[in-house]
């Protein structure tokens, strides 16, 4: 109990230390007020696309894929790396999906070198295109709603380009369940109307 005690009094001590460094300079006779830069927020959210943007990237091969590729398909955009585990569990889940309809499109983005990537889909291949992303595509994923700049980071399309979901973290097989059914049902029935 003595030592809980102690962790909890020396993190709170550290805190307490690190706020006065911060705010308590002015206060302290330091004649420079200190200046604190915060993202906006609100500005991020507000600012996501709410389509699909007009963008190309390369694919393992060298060859500049543009989204137009994917018009009027249901689009899942993942944003992964090979090193990221969650995104590994991604990887099958969507390759299980690329199937499920000839209405939808995954389209991986791999935000890691060539190399590893080459590496990891050789002994792990996929059913659906791969395209390499450097800062561009760190950029994109932020635009379309990855505040954090985190992986994985999956963004969902309707048949239209217009985002209809975005999601940070690892996909589960319920989620895709609720959200790909309806949007392939839609692009089908536009489809034959």
């Amino acid at each position: 109990m003595r030592a809980g005690k102690a962790i909890l009094a020396t993190l709170l001590a550290g805190a307490i230390s690190i706020l006065i460094a911060i705010f308590g300079q002015p206060w302290l006779g330091d004649s420079k007020p200190l200046s604190l830069q915060f993202p906006d927020l609100r500005q991020a959210t507000t600012n996501r696309l709410a389509e699909l943007p007009d963008f190309s990237l390369p694919t393992l091969a060298g060859e500049e894929i543009n989204s137009t590729t994917w018009a009027g398909k249901v689009l899942v955009l993942h944003f992964w790396a090979s090193w990221c585990q969650p995104c590994q569990r991604d990887l099958r889940l969507l390759q299980a999906t690329q199937g499920v309809s000839d209405q939808l499109q995954v389209v991986g983005i791999a935000i890691d070198t060539p190399a590893e990537v080459t590496a990891y889909l050789t002994q792990n291949p996929v059913n659906y295109p791969i395209l390499l992303g450097g800062g561009e595509a760190v950029e994109l994923s932020r635009r379309l709603g990855n505040r954090l700049q985190g992986l994985p980071f999956t963004v969902i399309f309707d048949h239209r380009g217009r985002r209809v979901h975005d999601h940070f973290g690892e996909l589960t097989q319920s989620a895709l369940g609720d959200w790909l059914p309806p949007l392939i049902t839609q692009a089908a029935q536009d489809r034959t109307h």
